[in-house]
C-alpha cells in the first residue's frame, strides 16, 4: 500500500477531512474559501462559461477573482507535507493565475455539481512537476520558467514568447534565489537538508536557453497577445529569471490589460496595459507569454 492510499483509508469518515487523489493534507487546511469558490462556480455555471475558449474562459475566472486579498507566501502551508491546495481568502501572483487557470479547466469537465477536490486534482496537474504531487516540497515547480516548460511538455500551455514578439535570451544570470535564501520559505527553514537537491534543480534551469521579449518591444506587438495568456515578468534583478505573474485581459477598447494579485493594491485588480505596467518598474527587463491549452 502507498503512501496515499494510506492516508485515504485512515481518513475515510472524516467528513471534510477526507482527502482525495489529489490532496495530502487535509482539506480543512488544504481549501480555504469553499463558500467562494461555490458562488463563482455558480455563476460560471449560470452563464455557461464553459463555453467559451479555454483563454476567455481563464480570463472570466480571473475577473471573478477581483478584489481578493492580497497574500503573500499562500503556497506554504505545512512545515512537512507538501499539498495541493487553493485559498480564496487571499491570493499571491503565482496562485492568482494558477486558480484562474484550474477553475477554467475543472469547468470544462461537465457535471452537475464541482466539489473543492475537483479544483484541487486541476492544481496538482499543473502546480507539481509530472502533474503529481508525492507529498514531498520539491514536488511542486517552484519557478516560472520550468513551469512555462513543463506545463508545455504536457499539452496545458504554449509557450508562445516568439510568436507575440521579438525575443532576446538572457545570459549570465544564475536561477538560484530559493537556495540563496531558504530562511525566507517555511519548508526549507524546518527541512535545510532539502537545499542541496534544490540547488541542483536550479542548476539544471540555469542551463535551459531562456528567451524573452523585452519591455521595449512589449507596446509593439501587445495586439498578439490574447486575454487570458499567462504573463510572465522578467525581472533585472539577479538570481531568478521571473519575479512575478498574471494574466492579460484584453478591455472593451481592445486595450491588453495586465490582471494580477498586487502586492502594491494588496488585491487582485486590472491594472495598466502591460507595456505601461513594465514601464512603470525599472526592474521589469520583460515579459515571456503562456497561452492555455
Amino acid at each position: 500500500m502507498n503512501r496515499r492510499h494510506f492516508l485515504q483509508l485512515a481518513l475515510i469518515g472524516g467528513g471534510s477531512n477526507v482527502l482525495s487523489a489529489a490532496e495530502f493534507l487535509p482539506q480543512s487546511r488544504a481549501f480555504i474559501g469553499t463558500a467562494k469558490f461555490q458562488q463563482i462556480v455558480a455563476q460560471a455555471m449560470a452563464q455557461n462559461w464553459a463555453a467559451l475558449p479555454i483563454g476567455a474562459r481563464v480570463a472570466q475566472f480571473g475577473q471573478a477573482l477581483r478584489g481578493t486579498k492580497y497574500v503573500g507566501w499562500t503556497l506554504e502551508i505545512d512545515d512537512r507535507v507538501e499539498s495541493p491546495s487553493v485559498n480564496f481568502n487571499g491570493l499571491d501572483c503565482w496562485t492568482f493565475f494558477e486558480v484562474s487557470l484550474g477553475l477554467a479547466r475543472m469547468i470544462a469537465k461537465r457535471q452537475r455539481t464541482y466539489t473543492p477536490s475537483d479544483l484541487l486534482r486541476e492544481i496538482e496537474w499543473t502546480r507539481y512537476r509530472g502533474g503529481t504531487c508525492r507529498g514531498h516540497y520539491l514536488d511542486r515547480i517552484h519557478y516560472l520558467d520550468e513551469w512555462f516548460t513543463d506545463n508545455a511538455a504536457r499539452g496545458n500551455i504554449r509557450n508562445v514568447t516568439r510568436d507575440v514578439g521579438p525575443v532576446v535570451r538572457l545570459s549570465g544570470r544564475s536561477n538560484d534565489e530559493m537556495s540563496l535564501n531558504p530562511k525566507l520559505y517555511r519548508y526549507l527553514r524546518a527541512n535545510p537538508g532539502l537545499v542541496p537537491a534544490l540547488a541542483r534543480i536550479e542548476k539544471r534551469l540555469e542551463s535551459n536557453p531562456f528567451d524573452f521579449i523585452p519591455k521595449q518591444q512589449v507596446a509593439a506587438c501587445e495586439s498578439r497577445i490574447q486575454s487570458g495568456d499567462i504573463i510572465g515578468i522578467v525581472t533585472n534583478r539577479q538570481h531568478v529569471f521571473c519575479s512575478h505573474v498574471g494574466l492579460a485581459l484584453r478591455m472593451g477598447d481592445g486595450a491588453c490589460h495586465f490582471m494580477h494579485a498586487s502586492a502594491t493594491y494588496k488585491r487582485v485588480v486590472v491594472d495598466k496595459t502591460i507595456h505601461e505596467y513594465l514601464n512603470a518598474f525599472k526592474s521589469h527587463a520583460g515579459i515571456i507569454v503562456a497561452r492555455p491549452r
